[in-house]
């Protein structure tokens, strides 16, 4: 049974918890208000209380039958009182581990113990290193508060290590790969420390025979191909040149390949993951199918760090094809592009890739000199054809059918690899072609949805219907006029756009956000998704709910929960922390 001093101790206590209120940017060095009273000292002080206002005591001649059985009811009710109100505390204190994060002076205790067992390299808290790591100029989003320090692991253990200590001192944690992300996916809104992969960059296993590799999570994909390409194997997803493989799993990114390969997740056999208090797991192992047990590995790619820390991966490699052609052709109207981009997929003819990009776009390649060709500013289809040689000539044949039945222009084909490279240099020097037209106080909102095939044309605005409607999102753009350019992977439903826009102007920045956001709406309308590949981060959370409803959420936040409980893996991405 409790006593009357334990009951007090619950009341001062309870009075000591409340909701605590994440700080912006917190930063070393600064005064932070104190949201958590310790028990301890909340119990120490109300004893001292007690002591000093208790009653002599009664001597045992003054118990009576009544008082016995007065008190006996007493300390019952107290009892049941205490025993629900303990029940209440247990819970809101259960709650609270979720949302409360550690103090100034608990972060800065973690960062002096992790230079202890780490090298004191490890741990930067140099503010231009805070800002790389929290500020993006590719984010459409960017916010004022920065991670307080900066880890560079090695090794997987390292980074269990630095989960452990930060699970101990309530520090969030925040993955960083390539920092290429465009919805401030590695941005730091609970501060906390951000986890920088730069250092663990290995190849650690290449398994030729059995064609898959095992690689840490700051290998890049080109980096990746050009270390095996004498093997006869490649690895097939192929996002922005800048992108790693850490942050391709986070945000179960794609590329213009994935018409033909797939995404991310149909190239990832398992992962090693660091679980928020160190743990150390494997998803599974190394066979290209298995049915044992939950399909882990799938659960984390696409996460964006936000269940545990992936630092090794193991990819599925492809045979690099006996022959690949590179083509581009020109359409009189990007209606007429998209048309045979349609009529490509539907008859069936197997491309290995094929992208479509506006006169607009075509325009900013020029302009920004950002490869060694001039190109016609119309709109253009780009294709990617692979495999035998024989089958290669049969596909072109198909495809240069269809673009002529769309009154398109003449095909101008790679002759050499050197070629290929510059014919394909358009499509993927894309944003970087918009960044470098930048002037100041100029930003580039660049963002991504997706749809069925069948309702690609209309989201980008090129039916008659929908210019009838006036909802089109490149017509919205020329009326705002703003500078915008589309493009997409035609061949699976993922539609891009980019907008220049002056950031310094509250009135241009809130009109970009509201075509940009009306063209989610619409993408969700058609039964497509808010974001095909860029992921979710801070900017499109609200959208998540729209695309899937609340209930779903809740699953989501139910896994969050059970692997995360303190919320400290990035969080604030995906969904809002936990109240």
């Amino acid at each position: 049974m409790h006593s009357a001093k334990h009951l007090t101790d619950f009341f001062l206590a309870s009075t000591a918890f409340s909701t605590p209120r994440v700080q912006p940017r917190l930063r070393l060095g600064s005064t932070y208000p104190i949201h958590i009273i310790s028990r301890r000292a909340v119990r120490r002080s109300s004893n001292s209380a007690i002591h000093t206002n208790s009653a002599p005591k009664r001597s045992s001649s003054s118990w009576t039958t009544g008082t016995a059985l007065l008190l006996a009811a007493f300390t019952g009710s107290l009892a049941y009182v205490y025993g629900i109100s303990n029940r209440r505390i247990q819970l809101h204190e259960a709650k609270n581990k979720r949302t409360s994060y550690g103090s100034a002076k608990d972060f800065e205790n973690a960062i002096n113990e992790l230079r202890g067992f780490l090298s004191e390299d490890t741990i930067s808290t140099d503010d231009e290193d805070l800002r790389n790591h929290g500020y993006s100029e590719w984010s459409s989003i960017n916010i004022d508060q920065l991670p307080v320090a900066v880890a560079y692991p090695k090794t997987t253990d390292e980074v269990s290590q630095i989960a452990r200590v930060c699970h101990k001192y309530r520090v969030p944690m925040i993955p960083y790969s390539g920092g290429s992300s465009l919805e401030a996916n590695f941005s730091a809104p609970y501060g906390g420390m951000s986890v920088d992969f730069s250092f663990m960059d290995q190849i650690l296993h290449f398994h030729e025979d059995d064609m898959d590799i095992v690689v840490q999570p700051a290998v890049s994909w080109m980096g990746l191909n050009e270390s095996i390409k004498k093997s006869g194997l490649f690895f097939p997803v192929d996002p922005g040149p800048s992108a790693k493989i850490g942050g391709m799993v986070g945000t179960s990114c794609s590329g213009t390949n994935a018409v033909r390969y797939g995404t991310m997740k149909e190239w990832v056999v398992n992962l090693t993951v660091v679980l928020a208090d160190g743990t150390v797991v494997k998803t599974r192992r190394r066979p290209r199918k298995s049915s044992a047990g939950y399909n882990l590995t799938n659960l984390f790619i696409g996460s964006e760090g936000t269940l545990g820390l992936v630092t090794e991966i193991t990819l599925k490699l492809a045979v690099v094809p006996q022959e690949t052609s590179v083509a581009v052709v020109t359409f009189p109207t990007i209606r007429a592009a998209a048309a045979a981009a349609s009529q490509v997929m539907r008859a069936g003819v197997p491309i290995a890739a094929m992208e479509i990009m506006d006169e607009v776009q075509m325009s900013v390649v020029n302009k920004s000199g950002s490869t060694s060709k001039k190109w016609k500013e119309v709109p253009t289809l780009f294709f990617k054809f692979s495999g035998t040689k024989a089958g290669v000539q049969e596909n072109i044949t198909l495809v240069k059918a269809i673009a002529k039945r769309n009154k398109s222009g003449e095909f101008e084909f790679a002759r050499d690899a050197q070629e290929q490279r510059t014919l394909w240099s358009a499509r993927k020097e894309a944003l970087w072609s918009m960044l470098a037209l930048r002037e100041k106080g100029a930003e580039v909102w660049s963002t991504d949805v997706a749809v069925p095939l069948s309702r690609l044309c209309e989201i980008i605005g090129i039916t008659a219907f929908m210019r009838q409607m006036g909802k089109i999102s490149k017509k919205e753009m020329d009326d705002l006029g703003l500078f915008a350019s589309v493009l997409g992977h035609v061949g699976d439903g993922n539609f891009h756009e980019s907008i220049l826009y002056d950031n310094t102007n509250p009135k241009e920045r809130d009109a970009v956000a509201k075509c940009v956001h009306d063209m989610v709406d619409r993408a969700l309308e058609m039964e497509g998704t808010c974001t095909g590949e860029h992921g979710i981060g801070l900017g499109k959370k609200e959208s998540l709910v729209k695309e899937l409803g609340l209930d779903t959420i809740g699953v989501m936040r139910s896994i969050k929960g059970a692997l995360d409980p303190y919320w400290l893996m990035n969080p604030g991405k995906i969904m809002d922390v936990a109240a």
